[in-house]
């Protein structure tokens, strides 16, 4: 129970830092590039001083280029993310990630020989098909060629990051940390490359999604990930535009409607047949 409620809590964050990120680049004139770039250094600064206070530098170092890879995969899932919804629909955005990152992890799952049980796969394929009917495009034209590409290397970038994270050796907050400030450098020249005015507005956004729930919210997310498989955690995440469009009821007004109320009972049914575990028979204990 206490796995899933972490879980739950870290689907929250995620739902959150998808609005925070639509909010700024939409409603603010702050770049793609200037908001990456605020997001990751305000994370590395958020999530290192936590760190230091609860006395994770007095570990054992880890060398630079075991950190890398975390680095390099976040830096993509960044830099994508914020481009790609320069010319994508949120809806088209969220299907491309999220699809993109089912099929990412359970490849990571098959290429490490985890044991996939059937019901993930069924519970995976039930949910999928939820959020497809919930945020297929209705009446509207093919998405922009190169923002779909940018959203896949995102979900590409986001996936392996998330499997990374299954073998991190360090606790939560030094690990993210480590990576949001290695990939600063990333950030910072794709500030350089879209340099654009800065407002107070889409700075606050920027830093909020960072420290708040990027930083923290991820560091939550390698917290739980080794008790989660890769098919387990990538069926999770299919939460995550179903909890942004009910935070959007809840706090916007916006009307429950049927298809909402069935698109999510299909989703979260299908997480429901994932976590179901076939009970252990007596001879198999033996």
């Amino acid at each position: 129970m206490r796995l899933v409620l972490l879980t739950a809590l870290t689907m929250a964050a995620f739902a959150a830092n998808s609005v925070l990120t639509r909010l700024a680049l939409v409603e603010t004139a702050l770049s793609p590039g200037d908001f990456a770039f605020v997001r990751l250094a305000s994370g590395a600064a958020m999530l290192l001083a936590l760190a230091r206070l609860r006395g994770a530098g007095t570990r054992t170092p880890v060398p630079l280029r075991a950190r890398l890879p975390g680095a390099a995969t976040l830096a993509l899932y960044m830099l994508g993310f914020s481009f790609a919804y320069r010319s994508l629909d949120a809806c088209v955005g969220a299907l491309l990630l999220f699809g993109g990152v089912q099929i990412t992890m359970f490849a990571g799952a098959l290429v490490a020989r985890e044991r996939v049980p059937p019901l993930h796969w069924i519970g995976a394929a039930v949910a999928f098909s939820g959020l497809v009917w919930l945020l297929w495009p209705r009446g509207t034209a093919a998405p922009d060629p190169l923002g779909a590409g940018l959203m896949i290397a995102a979900a590409l970038g986001w996936g392996l990051y998330s499997l990374i994270g299954r073998r991190a050796t360090t606790g939560p907050l030094e690990t993210t940390g480590w990576s949001f400030l290695l990939a600063v450098p990333a950030g910072a020249l794709a500030a350089w490359a879209t340099a654009g005015p800065w407002d107070s507005a889409g700075v606050g956004l920027a830093v909020a999604s960072g420290a708040l729930t990027s930083g923290l919210g991820y560091a939550l997310w390698y917290r739980v990930l080794p008790g989660l498989g890769a098919s387990l955690a990538a069926v999770a995440q299919l939460t995550v535009p179903v909890i942004a469009m009910a935070g959007g009821m809840i706090v916007l007004g916006e009307p429950l409607t049927a298809h909402f109320a069935g698109s999510a009972a299909l989703v979260l049914g299908g997480i429901g047949l994932s976590l179901v575990r076939r009970p252990v028979r007596a001879g198999a204990m033996r």
